[in-house]
C-alpha cells in the first residue's frame, strides 16, 4: 500500500476540516458521498494520507497531540469527524516571524493568538526527520516572511508544496523557477474554494462575456467570524489577499474593468458568524440597446470544509507529479485549486486539463 507523507503548517480550521474529511471519507463509500471530486488520483486514496509533522505558534496548540489541538480555540470550524485517529504527531512551535498581527493579541481568549513560550524548531530539520513529501501551507494572510521561509525549507529538503495562502510563490517567476530547477512540484497560489465567492464570482462574469453584455461594474464584499477574518482587520496584510481575488475575477473578461469599477476583498468581521462566511456579490451591466441590469446575490459557506476539497486534490497531485519527476508550478491544479495560479484559465478548461494531468501515463 502506498502512502503520502503530509506536513502541516498552521493548525487552524482549514486543518481541522482538512483532518476531519480525511477521516470522514475513508470510513464510508467515497462514490456515494457527497463533495469530494476525486476518490484517487494517481493510486491515492484520502486513507493513504498520513500526516506526519504538524507546525503551529498558538499556545493551545504547541504541544500538544495533533488530533487535539485541531479542536482546540480558537478553531471555530463546523465539526462533522468528531473523532480522528492518534496519527502520533505532536504540533511544533514554528518560528513566529510575521506569522501573527500584532492586534491578535487584544481580543477574548476564544478568538486571539496566544504565542507559545516554546524555542522554535528548524523547519528545514523537521522536514526532513519527519520523511515528509508534501508541505500544505495554512498560514494566516499577510505572513510573507514566515511563507518564505516554508518556501525555502521546501527547496532544501524536496519536499512538494501546497501554497493555499495569498502570497506568491508559484505564480511569482523567480520563486517558479527555483522550484523547477530543483525538480520540486509546487501548487499555488490562494486557495480557491469549492464552491465560494471567487469560483461563483469568475463564473458569473464569464457568463455575462459570454452572453454578449458589458459589465460596467462590480463589487464583492465578504464577513465571517473566523480567526482569519480577524486576522485581516489589519489591511496592511491585504495587499496580496485583494491582488489575488481581483485578478481571479479579471481574468474571466475580455476587458478587464477600471480599477475604480471592481471592488474585492475581505469586509469586516463578525465574531459569532464563526467559520461561517457571507458574500455580496453586485454586477452591473448593460445588455441590448445599453439598456442597464444588474444583479445582487447573497453566498453563505462554511468556509474552511469549502476549501479541504480542494486542497485535498492539490496534495495529491503535488505528490503525483513528486511520484513522476516533474518540477515547478504545476498549471493544471494551480489554475483550478487556486485564484493567482501561475496562469489563468477558464475554469471549464481547468477541470480538462486537471483530469488531462491525472490521467496521463
Amino acid at each position: 500500500m502506498q502512502t503520502l507523507k503530509l506536513a502541516i503548517a498552521g493548525v487552524g480550521n482549514c486543518a481541522s476540516s482538512l483532518l476531519q474529511g480525511l477521516e470522514y471519507y475513508g470510513n464510508q463509500d467515497s462514490k456515494e458521498s457527497a463533495g469530494l471530486l476525486h476518490p484517487v488520483i494517481g493510486g491515492y486514496r484520502l486513507e493513504d494520507i498520513q500526516v506526519v509533522a504538524a507546525f503551529d505558534v498558538d499556545a493551545r496548540k504547541v504541544g500538544r497531540p495533533l488530533q487535539d489541538a485541531v479542536f482546540a480555540a480558537p478553531n471555530c470550524t463546523k465539526t462533522f469527524q468528531e473523532k480522528l485517529s492518534a496519527y502520533g504527531v505532536e504540533v511544533l512551535m514554528a518560528p513566529v516571524m510575521d506569522g501573527v498581527a500584532a492586534h491578535m493579541a487584544d481580543y477574548p481568549e476564544d478568538r486571539a493568538f496566544r504565542v507559545a513560550d516554546a524555542e522554535p524548531v528548524d523547519i528545514t530539520k523537521a522536514l526532513r526527520e519527519s520523511g515528509a513529501e508534501v508541505l500544505v501551507c495554512y498560514l494566516p494572510v499577510g505572513s510573507e516572511l514566515a511563507i518564505r521561509a516554508y518556501a525555502e525549507a521546501c527547496l532544501e529538503t524536496g519536499v512538494a508544496m501546497v501554497n493555499c495562502v495569498p502570497v506568491f510563490i508559484a505564480s511569482d517567476p523567480i520563486w517558479a523557477e527555483r522550484f523547477r530547477e530543483r525538480g520540486i512540484p509546487i501548487v499555488g497560489d490562494d486557495i480557491k474554494s469549492q464552491v465560494g465567492a471567487t469560483i461563483v464570482h469568475r463564473s458569473l462574469a464569464r457568463l455575462l462575456v459570454d452572453r454578449g453584455v458589458k459589465l460596467d461594474a462590480t463589487y464583492q464584499l465578504n464577513t465571517g467570524g473566523n480567526t482569519d477574518f480577524l486576522n485581516m482587520l489589519e489591511r496592511e496584510r491585504l495587499a496580496s489577499k485583494r491582488i489575488s481575488k481581483t485578478e481571479s475575477v479579471q481574468s474571466q473578461l475580455d476587458v478587464p474593468l477600471a480599477p475604480e469599477q471592481i471592488h474585492i476583498g475581505p469586509s469586516d468581521h463578525v465574531a459569532w458568524q464563526k467559520d461561517n462566511k457571507v458574500c455580496f456579490i453586485r454586477m452591473e451591466w448593460r445588455g441590448f440597446g445599453d439598456v442597464p441590469m444588474n444583479l445582487e446575490l447573497r453566498l453563505s459557506v462554511e468556509d474552511s470544509p469549502n476549501s479541504a476539497g480542494v486542497a485535498i486534490d492539490a496534495i495529491r497531485c503535488a505528490k503525483l507529479a513528486l511520484d513522476r519527476g516533474q518540477g515547478g508550478p504545476l498549471n493544471a491544479i494551480s489554475s483550478f485549486a487556486m485564484k493567482h495560479p501561475p496562469t489563468q484559465l477558464r475554469d471549464v478548461d481547468a477541470f480538462r486539463e486537471l483530469d488531462e494531468f491525472i490521467d496521463r501515463n
